[in-house]
């Protein structure tokens, strides 16, 4: 019998294999936290599946997403990049990378965990909503609104609410595999 997913997955093996095995569920590894957030900016205007198939290129083109490394990037290494026809070269989300790199080390200087920052924002426990339809599935909500706040007010780069839906969607602060999903269960 065949498996009944959220609908977004549709037939697309890369969007199968994301759904089955990653989106929504918790993540609390500050380094992979740091890669959704870059990867969320990415595809900001973009389709996830673009995103998705160009991953592995944008592993190897930050340093595995590294933040001491992307925090050193200088103009070689970004014109490096913006000429990296494997991943998405928009230089304003080129240039965020780095500048969330430089502010994800800003907070583990002042002893903050990535992890616990994000996390803050539902009470370090995923929020489990109870959507019939991805119809039903809002784009932002208030707290996708007050993170975006808190991250933008401290020079965080493309984290509109949008994006930090998003965001908190695939690292499983929030559940929105919709009620039919088997995943919805798994979690």
């Amino acid at each position: 019998m065949a498996k009944t997913r959220c609908a977004w997955a549709g037939s697309d093996p890369f969007y199968i294999e994301y759904h089955d095995n990653e989106w929504g569920k918790p993540i609390y590894n500050d380094q992979l936290l740091f890669e959704f957030l870059i990867l969320e900016g990415m595809q900001a205007g973009l389709s996830w599946i673009t995103v998705l198939k160009k991953r592995e290129n944008f592993r190897k083109a930050f340093d595995n997403f590294n933040p001491e490394k992307i925090a050193k990037y200088d103009q070689k290494k970004f014109n490096e990049l913006v000429n990296n026809a494997g991943i998405i070269r928009n230089k304003l989300k080129i240039q965020a990378a780095i500048t969330n790199a430089k502010l994800f080390l800003e907070l583990k200087k002042e002893g903050t965990k990535f992890s616990d920052y994000l996390w803050q924002f539902v009470g370090h426990k995923p929020v489990i909503n109870n959507f019939q339809s991805i119809k039903d599935v809002p784009a932002t909500t208030e707290i996708s609104d007050r993170m975006s706040k808190v991250l933008k007010k401290r020079g965080f780069k493309f984290v509109g609410s949008t994006i930090c839906y998003a965001f908190m969607q695939a690292v499983g602060m929030v559940n929105d595999h919709t009620e039919d999903c088997f995943c919805r269960s798994e979690l």
